[in-house]
């Protein structure tokens, strides 16, 4: 990427940090921008009819993140955004970064591709829940974001991996078990 596409983009970045417990992005309001983490941990999360929160994904240090639904589609958010930690991030509004990188000659807009990026991650999450079975995606996820298992309650990341916290702890007991031996 040139510098002058460099200092445009830094031009419409935000640097914010807020408190843990914060609500970043709220379900049910259309959001246009997207973060990218410095420090920090933050989850995505829907509360079903019964007012259970349901963790979708969690975000650690040097992640993207934002309302790709509501990037794509131009609707409402469907997910609440939660800082689990003080987090540090960057924001930007993303019509303002597209126009940023429509108006160069040098940055290709598609391999830069938000909608890809959020494309290949739903992708990787369905394959994930169809191919492989619970203690395989306990596996995965602990060799993806090693440093996210010990910051939250087992009942997120078994959200997160499709089952319940009864499930996560009897996986977790199997893997330790086998260690053992």
């Amino acid at each position: 990427m040139d510098l002058k596409i460099l200092l445009a983009l830094f031009r419409h970045l935000t640097i914010m940090s807020i408190e843990k417990g914060e609500i970043i992005l709220q379900n049910g309001k259309a959001h246009r921008e997207v973060y990218f983490i410095r420090k920090g941990l933050v989850r995505a999360y829907y509360t079903n009819e019964e007012g259970e929160e349901i963790t979708f994904q969690l975000f650690p240090e040097y992640h993207v993140f934002g309302s790709f639904y509501s990037l794509l589609f131009d609707e409402p958010s469907r997910f609440t955004f939660q800082a689990l930690e003080r987090t540090k991030f960057y924001k930007v509004d993303f019509d303002s970064f597209h126009n940023v990188i429509q108006h160069s000659t040098v940055v290709n807009l598609n391999k830069l591709g938000v909608g890809k990026m959020a494309m290949k991650q739903a992708f990787q999450r369905v394959e994930s829940l169809v191919l492989l079975t619970p203690e395989e995606r306990y596996l995965k996820y602990m060799q993806d974001y090693p440093n996210v298992i010990n910051r939250v309650p087992d009942k997120y990341i078994a959200h997160v991996l499709g089952i319940t916290p009864v499930s996560l702890s009897r996986i977790k007991g199997r893997i330790t078990s086998k260690r053992q031996n």
